[in-house]
């Protein structure tokens, strides 16, 4: 019963990433420290979709799910209504290159408007 929580909490936790991921730059727009977060990250989400490299929290949330003595993804509700989020049906490397680059083009322009803020503090 533990791992099936921790299984699922771990899904809870991937979506969280993958949204902190796509807009975790507007959060830098109000909290500047928080760029040396959100850069790594989204580096790392642009990555794995371009590049289509394996994600560990998929690994963690499978081998929790198999200690749970589950064969597969049950039926609960974050599996049933975050899952298909995350995983959508019919993702194609073409798709993942497209979303990867979505996210690559939100965050430049997020972090152009930082930079361009920056120096205007500067120069008042």
């Amino acid at each position: 019963m533990l791992y099936r929580i921790a299984a699922d909490g771990l899904v809870l936790f991937h979506l969280l990433f993958i949204l902190f991921v796509l807009f975790g730059g507007l959060l830098v727009l109000k909290w500047r420290p928080l760029i040396w977060w959100h850069v790594p990250a989204a580096v790392w989400g642009v990555s794995v979709e371009v590049f289509h490299l394996p994600c560990p929290l998929t690994d963690w949330e499978n081998l929790m799910r198999h200690a749970a003595g589950q064969t597969g993804y049950g039926d609960s509700f974050i599996e049933h209504y975050l899952w298909p989020i995350i995983y959508p049906a019919g993702l194609t490397p073409a798709i993942q290159v497209g979303l990867g680059s979505v996210v690559l083009a939100i965050n430049v322009l997020v972090y152009l408007r930082v930079i361009r803020q920056w120096k205007v503090r500067r120069a008042a």
